[in-house]
């Protein structure tokens, strides 16, 4: 009896739609690859292949995922080389690294290497020893009761880290202590 308290309202027994509800439909695969490429691409550009992994992370069969990729790149929403171009220009920037940082950090993100070296031939050697003299000058401040050749070795060592040459970080950080009272000082 239906609605007598049994338990059992309507629409909860037998019907026609159970057979729908218990089997799990097929998921569309390339409206879940569409929407992750989309949301990944909001905010932020990526490369190809951050794409390609973070869709295989995601279980995408690998022909759709190449199938949108292509197609993405197609249209311009997918572009290794303005990827490349803005993560360099971002990174020279805000962390202050040098070529060879930056190639090694293009070569994490999938970016080919004929495409990395068009552009990091782009960075200005005079912009990027200008860099390092900026990012000197910086550390140098809470470095000033050190002595002079243990400030040259912390120096000289950042520069390193960030991927400048032993040529150039000595011949900064020589000229940027030369500079400065700092020679004075000590």
């Amino acid at each position: 009896m239906l609605g007598s308290g049994d338990g059992k309202g309507v629409g909860a027994g037998p019907g026609v739609g159970d057979a729908q509800r218990d089997v799990d439909p097929e998921p569309d695969h390339e409206a879940i690859a569409r929407k992750i490429l989309l949301d990944q691409l909001t905010g932020q550009a990526r490369s190809r292949h951050e794409l390609a992994a973070r869709l295989a992370r995601r279980n995408v069969p690998e022909e759709i995922a190449e199938r949108l990729l292509d197609r993405f790149t197609e249209v311009g929403l997918i572009d290794d080389e303005a990827f490349a171009r803005a993560w360099v220009d971002s990174r020279r920037r805000t962390r202050g690294l040098a070529r060879p940082a930056l190639a090694q950090e293009l070569r994490r993100k999938g970016i080919d290497e004929e495409t990395l070296r068009g552009v990091l031939d782009e960075v200005d050697p005079g912009a990027e020893s200008e860099s390092a003299r900026v990012l000197v000058r910086k550390k140098m401040r809470s470095m000033r009761g050190l002595d002079e050749t243990v400030a040259m070795r912390r120096l000289t060592g950042m520069l390193a880290r960030k991927g400048y040459s032993a040529g150039v970080a000595f011949a900064v950080v020589r000229e940027e202590l030369g500079a400065t009272e700092w020679a004075d000082e000590h």
